[in-house]
């Protein structure tokens, strides 16, 4: 109740500050509880027709993709909420880019780019700028949340690349690597299992382990794993038909297809830190549309979810990645302002929610007393609500004037 939580606080004051705690307080009195929406962003283009976001940083800060530019090539784009897009690279030469991976703090971004030469998995720092990992044709689809470990595939093989050891395989001819686990130690993708491809978990104990496919499958993708590697998600396709169903793998239940059968085609393609969230496209027939599962909802619309923040005409068609937490979807949809596809990132958390329970309550309160003064806590600094760096009497405040009440 929000009593309770007001006399806590008020024995916190003076370890907190309290005069200025103290003072925030007395604005509740006066200002009714005010309900913050959630955010979309449109990424917008480098001049050209189209882009996609294929990954977003833990704090929805960067974002990781490709965008055409006037040329109408595809070339790998960094996105920041103050620098808007920017390509990672200006070769001359350049035909064709992707940022397919972005480290939990967003130093690090991985991908692939074509100078004429053939493809080329990169990885991309601040400190650094654009590194190519091999001299042959390859691409890089995944980093650890660290941005030491990068996974893709090189010349029809998978590998896993780190500073120490370097372009490593880890598995035979037609693998390929799509995603890694937070600690680097897990990496899922598909490899060649007679005449379809399976998808497949490799660890550094067991090796590489295919997932199977379903009854009546004929063959399975993965491309994402949960922070500690026991949740993959992926897609499967059923035999004798072109159907392909979007489906998540635990080490306790094995693989099920998380899309209604009505669905044409549906494709996994993110998931969670904890494995419960997990993103992609949804389609029946021609009419693609972003999705997002839970155990709890099962397979729900983003476009009916987040009506609220589409503008008439514009859709989500695909979501390719989330943030660890799940707050940050991100991904591809019609804008109808701009008569294009472009990338876009979607804050699915109310302004003052620090725990994504959608609501704002004596919790939520009690996280930003307790980081008061910090830097926040850890890539995600939910307590710091404004983002400008500290947990202070401002943080404060918003969540006091979004309170919910008691329920």
């Amino acid at each position: 109740m929000l009593s309770r939580t007001l006399l806590e606080i008020t024995k916190m004051q003076r370890r907190l500050g309290g005069y200025a705690v103290a003072a925030t307080l007395v604005l509740i009195a006066t200002v009714p509880p005010a309900m913050e929406a959630q955010s979309l962003y449109w990424l917008g283009t480098l001049g050209g027709t189209r882009s996609d976001a294929y990954a977003v940083s833990a704090d929805g800060r960067v974002v990781g993709g490709s965008a055409r530019d006037s040329q109408e090539r595809t070339r790998a784009f960094r996105w920041t909420r103050s620098e808007g897009l920017q390509p990672l690279e200006d070769f001359p030469s350049l035909t064709a880019g992707e940022a397919r991976g972005v480290s939990a703090n967003g130093a690090v971004i991985v991908g692939w780019i074509n100078t004429g030469q053939g493809e080329r998995a990169f990885r991309w720092t601040e400190a650094a700028g654009m590194e190519l990992l091999t001299s042959v044709s390859s691409r890089a689809l995944g980093v650890s949340a660290d941005g030491n470990v990068v996974v893709g595939w090189a010349q029809q093989q998978a590998f896993r690349w780190t500073p120490q050891t370097g372009l490593q395989a880890i598995g035979g001819n037609s693998t390929q690597a799509w995603g890694v686990s937070a600690d680097g130690r897990t990496v899922v993708g598909r490899m060649l299992t007679g005449s379809a491809y399976e998808a497949f978990r490799w660890t550094e104990t067991h090796g590489m382990q295919g997932l199977g496919v379903p009854a009546n499958g004929l063959q399975s993708y993965a491309y994402a794993v949960s922070a500690d590697g026991k949740v993959v998600v992926g897609a499967w396709s059923t035999r004798g038909s072109t159907r392909v169903r979007a489906f998540r793998w635990s080490e306790e239940h094995g693989m099920h297809t998380i899309t209604p059968d009505d669905e044409w085609l549906s494709d996994a393609r993110g998931v969670s830190a904890d494995g419960s969230l997990v993103v992609g496209i949804a389609a029946y027939y021609a009419h693609g549309r972003a999705f997002r599962w839970s155990p709890e909802t099962g397979a729900e619309n983003l476009n009916e979810l987040f009506a609220f923040l589409i503008p008439d005409g514009s859709h989500l068609s695909n979501a390719f990645a989330l943030s660890p937490d799940g707050r940050y979807i991100v991904g591809v949809g019609h804008n109808w302002q701009t008569m294009r596809y472009e990338a876009f990132l979607l804050d699915t958390w109310r302004e003052g929610d620090t725990n994504g329970d959608y609501r704002i309550d004596d919790a939520d309160l009690l996280a930003v007393l307790f980081a008061f003064g910090s830097a926040g806590t850890g890539d995600t600094r939910h307590e710091d609500v404004n983002h400008d760096g500290t947990v202070n009497d401002a943080d404060l405040l918003t969540v006091l004037l979004r309170y919910d009440g008691d329920s």
